[in-house]
């Protein structure tokens, strides 16, 4: 008997943490549905009847599909690098024995403790003189370097890759990047979907370098278009509200799609052994 209580205030206890996950989420659709001045007034629970009229504001102020595009854009390329150039690095670290390799990856690991804004100014001279402002190259170039993937697939390769398949790939006579395409990079699929998921949740939502370094309104990310919809004296509630869910339903379904194996990933990278 007391075991069924326990489980029952264990499910009980999940019941309420998953509500208070999702109460955010149902807010952001419930209020999309209502007007500015119900928006600035009321507490909203149920939806109302003004989404279309928020939608067809939100088209008129911004081009909020090509803002989508963009974004898509920038955030799928970005995260296929981010995910192979981590892979192939911690794969490196792993199971490369090379002068300094510790010191090396102390350095990279070393780089996760300086926030990315002191650099901001430094980044934005850099790309001045490359001439790539008011492009995608400087959100999509520095997708290479991820240290926390870097440390992730590391981890994983210690845990779930043996060296005795890495042998017996050279001794059928593959390249060193053969073994790392054909052999090593399925076996990490699952800490592969895991930073794939980080990466692509970070950079779909990443405000301030695209602000910083876009000028063309066509160019700009969804983030920053839905941001602009907010100016010094007023506020489109409804807009913003609709330019969110049309932002975050991406990131739902791709999360919900992976999180079995982002699961998977997490406890197998981190747990080594």
């Amino acid at each position: 008997m007391a075991k069924v209580i326990t489980k029952g205030f264990l499910y009980l206890f999940l019941i309420v943490v998953a509500a208070s996950c999702l109460i955010p989420f149902y807010s952001m659709f419930i209020t999309s549905t209502h007007a500015n001045s119900d928006i600035a007034r009321k507490l909203l629970l149920i939806p109302g009847d003004q989404f279309f009229d928020n939608y067809n504001r939100l088209k008129e102020t911004v081009n909020i599909w090509r803002g989508f595009a963009n974004t898509l854009f920038i955030t799928v390329l970005s995260t296929i690098i981010n995910v192979y150039f981590a892979a192939l690095a911690g794969y490196g670290f792993s199971k490369y024995n090379f002068k300094y390799r510790n010191m090396l990856f102390l350095i990279v690991l070393g780089t996760m403790m300086i926030p990315g804004q002191l650099g901001i100014i430094g980044f934005f001279k850099l790309m001045d003189s490359l001439h790539m402002l008011n492009t995608y190259w400087p959100l999509i170039l520095p997708s290479i370097h991820n240290a926390f993937g870097i440390f992730l697939m590391r981890q994983f390769v210690d845990s779930s890759v043996p060296t005795e398949i890495i042998e017996s790939g050279r001794m059928d006579g593959y390249g060193e990047l053969q073994i790392f395409n054909r052999i090593v990079l399925p076996i990490m699929s699952p800490a592969l979907a895991t930073l794939g998921i980080f990466a692509f949740i970070g950079k779909w939502n990443d405000f301030l370098t695209p602000m910083i370094i876009l000028f063309d309104n066509n160019l700009q990310t969804l983030p920053v278009m839905i941001a602009s919809l907010k100016s010094q004296f007023t506020s489109d509630f409804g807009a913003q509200y609709v330019g969110i869910v049309i932002a975050v339903v991406p990131v739902l379904v791709f999360f919900s799609f992976m999180s079995k194996r982002i699961i998977d990933g997490v406890a197998a990278g981190a747990v080594k052994g």
